[in-house]
């Protein structure tokens, strides 16, 4: 099969969707691997290590993505990217559809086939593919609300982990998943005062014993986040409703209640963020501050570190890539009931029940589509 990735052209996005490790395994099973020259660099991969394992270094970004069936990227493919898909194409990426309308009706009028990394399940009812971005963003989100909070970047001036005779900042986490759990951990390895909202006791019951009650459980209640509002030095939103939009648990009313100069980290903006005041930023611009609270909002955190970054999705979606490679996209999501829930867009179609749901689509049942019928 013939294999593209595309250097990532958001604003500051240096991740890479293969190492040159991915790319050798790929290559010795036959398969044709073109990577566009510079792609890797960001990350710390020099044309040269991709040569090396057996890819081509491609020059001509049209004539990459012309001659690919399977495209595989990290982040949603931006306009100029969709203008190129065409039915021929198979893209394998982060999609996050439910929070971009423009982008699904874009994926549906080239007509190709269109698989999200963020909505593949396991045996375990977990997000494989999900998990190592969220693991990075998680433990990014306490570093970057920390400075965040800085006089001056906006903030109150806090020291998280206080200092002998000055009590430790207030981090309150809403979610306990794998973003809100590494997003505690780090606050917690930093000396804050860590509270994990959620609404799964079960959940809060692990995350209890396995922290030996030094992170503060609560059962997630509009009462709970009024009192995290009123006291908390940083909030982070860490909610995830697998392929959906994030609920807007914080409004634009609360901040009025929350100290000036604290900081709210919005980890789940890819699918359209937890707090009402949220907007996309960058890592270019960071920040912004609303109604005197500091709003920390990249959407594609992961991407700061993005050797760390890059080598973490690839170990987590090789063998999906080697699948769709050796077998087609058909009979890869025909032979794994945990793979059909990644297929979002098919020949015009929405094939995922959240992303049709969020802009009042017509659906297809994904099952149908690998069956043929």
């Amino acid at each position: 099969m013939n294999i593209a990735i595309p250097k990532e052209i958001k604003n500051h996005e240096y991740r890479v969707a293969l190492t040159p490790a991915g790319a050798r395994e790929l290559v010795e099973r036959g398969h044709h691997v073109s990577v566009q020259a510079g792609a890797g660099e960001g990350a710390g991969f020099a044309d040269d290590d991709y040569h090396a394992a057996g890819a081509q270094i491609e020059t001509d970004v049209e004539a990459l993505w012309r001659g690919a069936e399977l495209i595989l990227k990290v982040k949603e493919p931006q306009s100029e990217e969709v203008a190129r898909l065409t039915a021929k194409h198979t893209l394998f990426t982060y999609l996050h559809l439910a929070a971009e309308q423009t982008l699904t009706r874009g994926l549906m009028e080239s007509g190709a086939t269109c698989i999200a990394y963020e909505t593949i399940t396991d045996a375990r009812g977990g997000l494989p593919l999900l998990a190592p971005m969220s693991t990075v963003a998680g433990r990014m989100a306490v570093q970057a609300g920390a400075h965040s909070l800085e006089k001056a970047q906006g903030g109150a001036g806090v020291l998280l982990p206080g200092v002998p005779g000055v009590a430790p900042g207030k981090v309150t986490v809403i979610g306990g998943g794998v973003v809100g759990e590494n997003a505690a951990r780090m606050a917690l390895g930093l000396g804050a005062d860590v509270t994990i909202l959620d609404k799964s006791l079960a959940r809060l019951e692990v995350l209890d014993d396995r922290y030996q009650g030094r992170i503060k459980t609560v059962y997630s209640t509009t009462d709970a986040l009024d009192s995290a509002v009123r006291e908390s030095d940083m909030i982070i939103g860490a909610v995830l409703v697998p392929g959906a939009a994030a609920p807007k648990l914080i409004t634009r009313n609360m901040l009025a209640n929350m100290k000036p100069g604290s900081v709210l980290v919005d980890v789940a903006i890819d699918q359209g963020g937890c707090f009402e005041t949220s907007k996309p930023t960058t890592h270019a611009e960071p920040t912004y501050i609303v109604d005197g609270i500091v709003h920390y909002c990249v959407a594609n955190m992961p991407g700061a570190v993005a050797r760390t970054s890059t080598q973490g999705l690839t170990n987590a979606t090789l063998p999906f890539v080697i699948a769709l490679a050796d077998k087609g996209w058909q009979q890869a999501l025909r032979d794994d009931s945990h793979f059909l829930p990644g297929l979002n867009v098919h020949a015009g179609r929405v094939t995922y029940p959240a992303v049709a749901q969020a802009f009042g689509l017509d659906g297809v049942d994904p099952a149908s589509v690998i069956s043929g019928s």
